[in-house]
């Protein structure tokens, strides 16, 4: 067994490694940038070692840092984790011939899968079934658009080394295809180096399926079953789970037969996951699911694979990059009840998912299910890299149980003052065609207003934050600190009263009424109160304290930026007439695109950036004026 192991990573996958390693009494070393000197990965390893500044091109993928880094540590192995360098075969190849071991699949067979189009060729070669579409190398815009029209809309443009849900793009019909090629080739040209694209039919009612495999260097391949990972926001999985509702025994075969076939052409050694696109309209059929792409590493969603199996698939890397065989024969596998998995990121849903950054004040998940993260309360939510904060995952007997275990722990997120997606992954788990298996990778869009929680706190809510604050004792003896008292309180007065308080610039008189049936959890500090409930945070203070204005949320058409970030495309000019929604500008941050829009019709009367800036959080890029008759 390795004795000592560097993780090429950060955040979440890197205490995920951690925590088996330490298991097996493996020795660890972290790697960070400087936004990560204090992180949680780097105070759980036994070693750290600093790679560079904060920009991930200075440092997680500098892979020659990586490989220094564990010459330096006395590290005997690399895991990559995910993301980063993990797909990397010039890297893969760099560690091994540094006499380190790689714990990953051979540099060939992520070449052989690293790119789509060449992937396709070889899966369909191999007896593997493929989606119709354009592989060929010419790129020319002209083409492009020409094979697209054959194909007919609607079409998915799709980076040939894309992933991650980065480099794709919907086409609807061909008047967009031009604005969303241009789209796509310079989000992939960033995102991986290379803005090549392939076209693919687009599947109306599409399920994203994928299968779990797993080699050894001894000729051995197992599949370890399948997960249903359709719940997707803008190709981002969300929620993701094992086994796929509706898939019956002969399709699982089908489809778990296919991706051993397509790990064995590639003489497959580790972790690996086969996608396919499957045809939802009629159910789950084998004639209806394709090859989509395989990601040569391990999966973010590779706890609910662990949890319906019973098998800790990084201990599985470990094992196998030592040389050693599959632990499990394929017949010593089986299927163990229901796991899902749910996403945690730092972003608002009600402002367009713009992601949410700063120090976690505030942070307690909770612990009835399995939390897989990568920070503690009063770390801090760094503008560099992905927005996810932790995963939560839960596994039952049954599929409705899991998704009621998984809506009732999201309902009781508590985060403060970042935001994050709990209460939209709490109705979206709790909808009720998710919970008849009704789902397709088109659900989000589809229900994304219903999804969508409301920014106004209820009248529960209020009821609660006034309650909370009669709870106390105000004596003007300054004994019983009415607001350090109140830390965790649970909303249960004796008798109904009045009381006045301010949120987001309302101010409403309240008749706290400890009666009234509350749900949720209120925490008071500094003359403010947070009400935590059903997955959103909502804070109050009393008329006049500090923060009470109200100003925070006037729209004064002052548009910022709301994260450091890259300004890749400016779409008006001073002066330019814009709708209420149109977009203004696109920044490039946390690895995405996001477009920054007009708040109200009006007139542009302020530009401060061009295309190419780099520009800091809070930033003045456009300001908007109301024009006249607006």
């Amino acid at each position: 067994m390795i004795r000592s192991l560097l993780i090429a990573n950060r955040g979440e996958i890197a205490c995920r490694v951690i925590r088996t390693a330490r298991r097996l009494g493996i020795r660890t070393v972290a790697v960070h940038s400087d936004a990560d000197a204090r992180a949680l990965h780097v105070r759980e390893a036994d070693e750290s070692v600093h790679v560079g500044p904060s920009p991930a091109r200075e440092s997680y993928l500098l892979g020659e840092r990586i490989i220094a880094a564990a010459k330096e540590t006395g590290a005997e192995a690399i895991h990559p984790g995910y993301g980063f360098l993990s797909e990397n075969a010039d890297f893969a190849e760099a560690v091994i011939e540094s006499g380190l071991i790689w714990v990953g699949p051979k540099p060939q067979s992520i070449r052989a899968m690293g790119l789509k189009d060449a992937a396709k060729k070889l899966m369909a070669e191999a007896g593997v079934p493929v989606t119709p579409g354009y592989l060929g190398e010419e790129q020319a815009p002209e083409r492009l658009q020409a094979e697209a029209d054959a194909i007919g809309y609607p079409v998915l443009i799709k980076a040939v080394a894309g992933g991650g849900g980065k480099g794709m793009r919907k086409v609807n019909a061909s008047g967009e295809f031009a604005e969303m090629l241009a789209s796509c080739k310079r989000e992939a040209a960033a995102s991986f180096g290379d803005d090549r694209v392939l076209i693919e039919k687009y599947i109306e009612r599409p399920r994203h399926i994928e299968v779990q495999v797993f080699g050894d260097a001894h000729g051995n391949v197992v599949h370890l079953f399948e997960r249903d990972c359709s719940l997707q926001r803008r190709h981002q999985k969300v929620i993701e789970e094992a086994p796929a509702p509706g898939m019956d025994e002969a399709t699982r075969a089908a489809v778990c037969e296919a991706a051993v076939k397509a790990a064995r052409a590639v003489d497959y050694v580790g972790a690996g996951t086969i996608e396919f696109i499957a045809d939802g309209s009629q159910g789950l059929r084998a004639d209806r699911i394709w090859f989509m792409e395989m990601n040569t590493r391990l999966q973010v969603e590779h706890p609910v694979t662990e949890e319906i199996t019973g098998e800790d698939l990084v201990e599985w890397q470990l094992r196998v990059a030592a040389g050693e065989t599959l632990p499990k024969r394929q017949d010593e596998l089986a299927i163990q009840g229901h796991a899902i998995e749910a996403r945690l990121y730092a972003e608002d849903p009600v402002n367009q998912f713009l992601p949410s950054t700063g120090r976690l004040d505030h942070f307690d998940l909770p612990r009835t299910l399995r939390i897989e993260t990568g920070v503690e309360e009063g770390d801090r939510i760094s503008p560099w890299y992905d927005p996810m904060i932790a995963k939560l995952v839960s596994h039952g007997p049954s599929r409705a149980w899991a998704i009621d275990e998984l809506v009732g722990a999201l309902e009781a997120v508590e985060v403060w003052p970042v935001r994050t997606n709990a209460a939209f992954l709490a109705r979206a788990a709790a909808d009720a065609d998710f919970r008849a298996g009704e789902v397709d990778t088109g659900f989000i869009p589809s229900k994304l207003e219903s999804l969508l929680p409301d920014p106004a706190p209820s009248e529960g809510v209020w009821n609660m934050a006034a309650a909370a604050m009669l709870a106390v004792d105000f004596g003007e003896d300054g004994e019983g600190d009415p607001w350090s008292a109140l830390a965790g309180f649970r909303a249960n007065a004796a008798e109904a009263a009045r009381i006045s308080l301010s949120h987001a610039g309302t101010t409403r008189t309240i008749e706290a009424d400890a009666e009234r049936p509350l749900e949720g959890v209120a925490t008071a500090s500094g003359g403010s109160v947070l009400v935590f409930s059903d997955g959103q945070a909502f804070a109050f203070t009393l008329p006049g304290a500090a923060g009470s204005s109200g100003a925070g949320d006037a729209l004064d058409g002052a548009v910022q930026s709301p994260m450091p970030g890259r300004v890749i495309a400016v779409d008006v000019s001073a002066g330019t007439k814009v709708e209420r929604g149109q977009k203004l500008v696109t920044l490039e941050a946390m690895k995405m695109e996001h477009s920054l829009t007009a708040p109200f019709a009006g007139i542009v009367t302020e530009l401060n950036v061009a295309e190419g800036a780099q520009v800091s959080e809070g930033a003045l890029l456009v300001r908007i004026e109301k024009g006249e008759g607006e």
